[in-house]
């Protein structure tokens, strides 16, 4: 059963002591949500050509697959400000390399170092989240509190918010004013994120809060932090989450690229566009009205019933092979995709302990963004070779893997994410769970 409340959203508006870090991470997302299109708009309109330019947004991607978790580890560690502004100035660095060399013409070899460093970003969603949660179940917020679910379908709208509008714009300021000019103005928007954040210390985690007394005398603890190890090697939950995350960014991005190849056979490119800016808006939509939704079932039942819901709406894209049906077909799945985002950052929130949440949400997150880097290959590949309607069918299979993978993985999940209270989370291995 389930109820719905309009008015749930008021708790979450009235928590102004989250109206510093929440602005900081929008713009923080808004630089973060820009890097890869922004890339590719700024090489190609520079002249280097299309290959290099997707293949050093690719590095980029890589490289905060590969290096964004580990930050976060660090940051439940050390602290987010100890830790947010080092990150920074290495991707300022980066940037930096970057947008000389653009400016200069230089050679394509110094681009790769270059988006190496930019990939070192901190995780604006984990940080933010980490920083409601830490508020919410220590107590910092009086009065009424929101819900954690409410909190991270919030969230996920500012995700799409900075999804959708940060790509046009990079697009718009590197063709009408300069090919830097897009990621410039999201590095500053960067800098200024980063800044906001580390100033906000009122809301910013303890570090080592949420791990039991047992965790923390195991745990080495030395000149104010915690070492452990990653959760990825102690938690099959996030271990999963993380590869139905992958699926998830893999299956849109082919997705994506199939709907840009199939308008291209229809011979109106403006239909690739409409449709996914449809799908997005009616994600936004969906996000924030599940939000408003009261729902009583287990959260390890939210997992599996959201993972047959997409995996099965947007399985349907096999199916595809007319306008209409594209159209249809694509706003009909986007009405599952924030949800199922949503359900899988609140069982993150309820599988691990709070001194590593941030790593947690990192690792999940980082999933979509692998696959996203992955999911664009795959697709050129298959549509060169077999067409575009063979680009919707591996997609639609590879969507149809996740709830295959729940279904595969549901005791695991079902014994791991914990209902009720979140202090009940308070050790980080599966095995001290089980």
């Amino acid at each position: 059963m389930s109820a719905v409340n309009p008015g749930v959203y008021k708790s979450v508006i009235r928590v102004r002591q989250a109206y510093p870090f929440d602005i900081a991470g929008l713009f923080m997302r808004f630089y973060s949500s820009m890097m890869s299109i922004g890339t590719v708009s700024m090489l190609s309109l520079t002249g280097y050509s299309f290959m290099t330019s997707g293949i050093v947004a690719s590095v980029i991607a890589f490289s905060i697959f590969l290096i964004s978790p580990r930050i976060s580890k660090l940051i439940d560690e050390h602290g987010q400000s100890k830790v947010i502004w080092k990150a920074a100035i290495i991707v300022v660095i980066g940037l930096v390399i970057m947008l000389s060399n653009v400016a200069l013409k230089g050679p394509e070899w110094v681009f790769f170092p270059a988006a190496l460093l930019m990939g070192c970003i901190p995780n604006a969603q984990a940080i933010v989240r980490a920083r409601w949660t830490y508020m919410i179940r220590t107590g910092l917020i009086k009065g009424d509190v929101p819900e954690i679910r409410t909190v991270f379908s919030f969230e996920g709208v500012l995700d799409d918010l900075a999804f959708m509008v940060s790509p046009p714009f990079a697009i718009l300021m590197a063709s009408t004013i300069a090919p830097i000019a897009g990621l410039l103005a999201g590095g500053i928007a960067f800098i200024v994120g980063v800044v906001m954040m580390c100033a906000a210390k009122g809301s910013e985690p303890t570090v080592g809060w949420g791990s039991g007394d047992e965790e923390a005398s195991d745990a080495s603890v030395s000149q104010g932090h915690i070492k452990r190890k990653s959760i990825i090697r102690t938690s099959s939950v996030v271990r999963i989450l993380f590869v139905l995350m992958f699926l998830t960014g893999a299956f849109y991005g082919i997705f994506d690229t199939s709907s840009v190849a199939f308008a291209e056979k229809l011979g109106n490119p403006n239909i690739a566009g409409i449709g996914l800016v449809i799908s997005a808006l009616l994600s936004a939509v969906m996000g924030f009205v599940f939000g408003m939704i009261r729902i009583n079932a287990s959260m390890y039942k939210q997992v599996l019933v959201s993972a047959v819901l997409i995996g099965t709406a947007y399985g349907l894209q096999i199916l595809i092979d007319t306008e209409l049906a594209f159209y249809v077909i694509s706003a009909f799945a986007a009405l599952f995709y924030a949800p199922f985002l949503i359900i899988n950052n609140s069982a993150v929130e309820r599988a691990v302990p709070g001194a590593q949440l941030t790593e947690a949400i990192t690792w999940v997150s980082s999933g979509m963004t692998c696959g996203v880097a992955l999911g664009p290959t795959m697709a050129g590949f298959i549509v060169d070779l077999f067409g575009a309607e063979a680009g919707f069918d591996a997609g639609g299979l590879t969507a149809l893997l996740i709830p295959i993978v729940t279904i595969c993985c549901y005791k695991i999940i079902k014994r791991n994410i914990r209902d009720g209270s979140y202090e009940v989370v308070m050790t980080s291995s599966d095995e001290d769970r089980g």
